[in-house]
C-alpha cells in the first residue's frame, strides 16, 4: 500500500511539473507574440494560434491557480515599451480585443452580455487591418499622436501622423479631444511601393498592414509622407452622445475620415448577417480588411460590462479566414538552383488572388508534399495568407476523381539526369553534377549578382542569351567577354554603348573586396556573412585555400558542415586552375580592411531592417573599411546596432543590454 501511494504521489507530482513547464512556455510564447505585435508591428503567429494559446492558458490557470505566473499575459499585456521613438502615456488604456472565429463563439459573446443586459443594439464596422493609434487634438489642432504600445505606453509618433493627408490637422470645432483610429495603406499604394522596392532590389514588404506600420514608425517623416498612408477614425472619448453611432456621425462633422460601411443592428443575428455580407464583397474594397468589429452601440451599457485586463466586454472582433481561392495543379516540375538543390514547384491554372495572378508556386521539397499529399490533377486551395509567395494550403480530397497523378520524388536532376542525393540531415535533394547545365547558369547569376560582384547590366536574361551563344559558360569567360565584343554588338538590342558599359563593369569587378569574390564563388553553404568571417581571418584567397578542416572548424560561426566544404571546394583541381586564373586577370584576391580611416576600429556593429540609400551590404562594406566588425548577432560585445525600418528581434535584444541605436541620419552623420 505504502508503495502504491508513493507511485500515486510520484505521478502527482510529475503531472504538476509537466502543467507548471507548459504554463511557463505559454507566457512566453504569448509574451513574445505581445512584444512582436505591438511593439515591432510584426506578427509571428496569426490570430488563430494566439487565440489557441490564450485559451490554453486561461483554462490551466483556472485548473492551476497556484502555477499563475507573474508576468502571466492573461493579467495584462506584457510588452517592453523601449523603442528609439520618446514614450507617451495614454490617458485611457488602449485595450486589444477579443477574437472570434466562428458563429459559436459569437452567440457565446451575445450570451455573456444577455446576462447583464435585457435590451441592447450593436455596431457593426469592418475591421482594418493596419496600425492602432491615438491623437490628441487641443483647441482643435492635432497636438500629439501615439501607438499603441502595450496599451498604457505607446511611441511618440506626431511628425509622421501629421504626413497623412486624409487625417485634419484642424478640426471644425475648437474643442479637445482624444481620438482611436487604424492607420493602413491602400492596395494600389501598396502594390506601387512593392514595385518600386523591387526595381531597387529591396526587400518586399510581405502586407499593407506591416507596410503601413513600418512607415509610421519612420525615424525619417519625409519617408512616411512619401508612403500615402491613410487613417480611419473610429472612436473618441469626452463625446456628446451616449451611443457610439451618434458619436461617429458626430466625428464626420468634425471632418475626420470614417469607414462609410458601419451600421447599427438589432441582435447579434444581424451582426451575423453584416459579417456575411462583408464576407464576399470584401475583395471589392480598396483597402485590406480582415474581419468585423461589433460593440454595444450604448456607452453607459459599456461602462456597466466594463473590461477585463486586456479586453472590453463589451466588444469582440470576428476574424475572417485568409482570402483563398480554388485552382487546379497541372503539373509539379523541377528546378535546380546553382547549389544543385532540387526544388518541385506547381504549375496552376492561372489564378487571380488578392489583385495577383498566380500561375505558379514552390512547393519547397518533397516531404511538404507528401504532408499535404498534393497530387497532379487536384483542385487545391491557393491562397497569400499575408505574404507575397502565393502557397498551396491543400487538396481538396472531395473533387478527386481517380485522375490525379500521386506525386513522386525524382530520381535523377530533371536537367542532366543526373543521379540525386539526399541529404541525411534535410529534407533536401541535390543535383552533384558541377557540369548540369542548370547549376553552371544558375552558378553564373550568382556570381554577376547585386549580393556578390554587382556586375551591372548582365542580369539572368542577359547572361542566358551569352550562355546559348557559348560566350559565357563558366567564371572565366566573364573576364574573356571583351574577346567577343564585335560579336555581342552584332546581336539585336545590343548597341555599342551598352555592350562597353558591360565589359566597363566586368573590369571593375576586379576591384571588390575578397569577401565579395568569396561569396560570389557560390561555395555551398557559405553566404555573404561567412564569407565576410572568412576573408577577415584569412585575409588572402591563397590562404583561405590551404587551410584544413581543423583550422577551419575553429573560427566562430564556422561550423562543420561550412568547414567541409570550403575545403571540399579548394581541393577540387577545377577550381584550383579558376584561382589561378582569377590572379592572372588581376582580379583582387586579399582583403581590404586596412585603411587610413580608422574611425571604427575595435567596434562591433549589428545590423537589422531595411534602409532608404543604402544596401545592407553597402553597410557592411563602408563599416569595414573604417576598420569596424559587422556581426550577425546582438551580444554584450556589440557596441551599435545599425537599425533601418521594419527591424527584427535584433532591436529588442539592443534595447534590453542598453547598446546604442543608430538611424539612417544617425549612420550618415558618423560616416561623414
Amino acid at each position: 500500500m505504502q508503495n502504491f501511494l508513493k507511485m500515486k504521489n510520484s505521478s502527482i507530482i510529475k503531472q504538476g511539473d509537466e502543467m507548471e513547464k507548459r504554463i511557463k512556455q505559454l507566457v512566453e510564447i504569448i509574451n513574445q507574440a505581445n512584444h512582436d505585435y505591438y511593439i515591432l508591428e510584426n506578427p509571428a503567429l496569426s490570430d488563430k494560434q494566439y487565440d489557441d494559446y490564450l485559451h490554453e492558458l486561461i483554462e490551466l490557470e483556472k485548473k492551476h491557480p497556484n502555477l499563475v505566473q507573474q508576468n502571466s499575459p492573461t493579467k495584462k499585456i506584457n510588452v517592453t515599451t523601449t523603442t528609439p521613438f520618446s514614450k507617451i502615456n495614454h490617458q485611457t488604456p488602449m485595450l486589444s480585443l477579443s477574437n472570434a472565429f466562428n458563429q459559436e463563439q459569437l452567440f457565446e459573446f451575445d450570451q455573456r452580455i444577455k446576462k447583464q443586459l435585457s435590451k441592447y443594439e450593436y455596431v457593426c464596422e469592418l475591421k482594418i487591418d493596419g496600425l492602432a493609434v491615438s491623437i490628441e487634438y487641443q483647441n482643435g489642432q492635432l497636438k500629439k499622436a501615439a501607438t499603441r504600445g502595450d496599451g498604457y505606453i505607446g511611441e511618440d509618433i506626431t511628425n509622421n501622423i501629421k504626413t497623412i493627408q486624409s487625417l485634419p490637422k484642424k478640426l471644425n470645432k475648437k474643442i479637445n479631444l482624444i481620438v482611436r483610429g487604424e492607420v493602413f495603406m491602400s492596395k494600389q499604394s501598396f502594390e506601387k511601393l512593392n514595385q518600386y522596392r523591387q526595381k531597387n532590389n529591396q526587400p518586399l514588404f510581405a502586407n499593407p498592414r506591416n507596410a503601413a506600420s513600418g512607415s509610421v514608425r519612420q525615424l525619417n517623416a519625409d519617408i512616411t509622407k512619401e508612403r500615402n498612408l491613410d487613417c480611419f477614425i473610429y472612436h473618441a472619448e469626452n463625446t456628446p452622445y451616449d451611443s457610439h453611432f451618434k458619436n461617429l456621425n458626430y466625428l464626420k462633422e468634425l471632418g475626420f475620415n470614417l469607414n462609410p460601411n458601419y451600421e447599427k443592428v438589432k441582435n447579434i443575428e444581424k451582426a451575423i448577417t453584416y459579417i456575411q455580407k462583408w464576407e464576399t464583397k470584401r475583395k471589392e474594397l480598396s483597402y485590406e480588411t480582415d474581419g468585423v468589429v461589433i460593440k454595444i452601440d450604448n456607452l453607459n451599457q459599456q461602462q456597466e460590462l466594463g473590461v477585463t485586463a486586456k479586453s472590453p466586454k463589451w466588444a469582440i472582433a470576428y476574424k475572417y479566414e485568409p482570402i483563398e481561392e480554388i485552382t487546379k495543379i497541372l503539373d509539379i516540375i523541377f528546378t535546380v538552383g546553382r547549389t544543385g538543390q532540387i526544388t518541385p514547384n506547381a504549375v496552376l491554372e492561372p489564378v487571380k488572388i488578392d489583385g495577383s495572378l498566380v500561375s505558379r508556386t514552390t512547393l519547397h521539397n518533397e516531404k511538404n508534399v507528401l504532408e499535404k499529399d498534393l497530387r497532379i490533377g487536384d483542385y487545391v486551395f491557393v491562397r497569400k495568407a499575408g505574404d507575397v509567395i502565393p502557397e498551396v494550403v491543400k487538396p481538396i480530397i472531395e473533387k478527386r476523381d481517380g485522375t490525379e497523378k500521386k506525386f513522386k520524388m525524382i530520381k535523377n536532376c530533371p536537367i542532366c539526369q543526373s543521379k540525386i542525393h539526399k541529404e541525411e540531415t534535410a529534407a533536401a535533394h541535390y543535383c552533384l553534377n558541377q557540369q548540369c547545365e542548370a547549376r553552371i547558369q544558375e552558378s553564373l547569376i550568382h556570381f554577376a549578382s547585386r549580393g556578390a560582384l554587382n556586375i551591372e547590366g548582365l542580369g539572368e536574361k542577359i547572361i542566358e542569351v551569352f550562355y546559348n551563344e557559348g560566350w559565357l559558360k563558366k567564371i572565366n569567360d566573364f573576364y574573356t567577354l571583351k574577346e567577343k565584343r564585335d560579336q555581342i554588338i552584332g546581336l539585336n538590342g545590343f548597341g555599342e554603348k551598352r555592350v562597353d558599359n558591360i565589359l566597363q563593369n566586368i573590369e571593375n569587378s576586379k576591384q571588390k573586396n575578397l569577401d565579395r569574390l568569396i561569396f560570389a564563388l557560390g561555395i555551398k553553404h557559405v553566404g555573404s556573412k561567412n564569407a565576410q568571417i572568412l576573408a577577415n581571418e584569412f585575409q588572402t584567397i591563397d590562404n583561405l585555400k590551404n587551410a584544413n578542416f581543423e583550422t577551419l572548424v575553429a573560427i566562430p560561426h564556422i561550423g562543420e558542415k561550412i568547414a567541409k566544404s570550403v575545403e571540399n571546394y579548394f581541393q577540387d583541381p577545377k577550381n584550383q586552375k579558376l584561382i589561378e586564373f582569377l590572379k592572372k586577370e588581376a582580379v583582387n584576391l586579399i582583403y581590404q580592411n586596412k585603411t587610413t580611416n580608422q574611425k571604427f576600429a575595435n567596434q562591433t556593429f549589428v545590423i537589422t531592417g531595411t534602409f532608404s540609400n543604402y544596401k545592407r551590404e553597402e553597410i557592411q562594406e563602408k563599416i569595414t573599411a573604417s576598420g569596424g566588425k559587422v556581426t550577425n548577432k546582438v551580444t554584450s560585445k556589440t557596441d551599435v546596432l545599425i537599425c533601418g525600418e521594419n527591424p527584427g528581434s535584433k532591436l529588442k535584444d539592443a534595447q534590453n543590454q542598453a547598446i546604442p541605436i543608430w538611424d539612417e541620419k544617425n549612420l550618415e552623420k558618423n560616416l561623414n
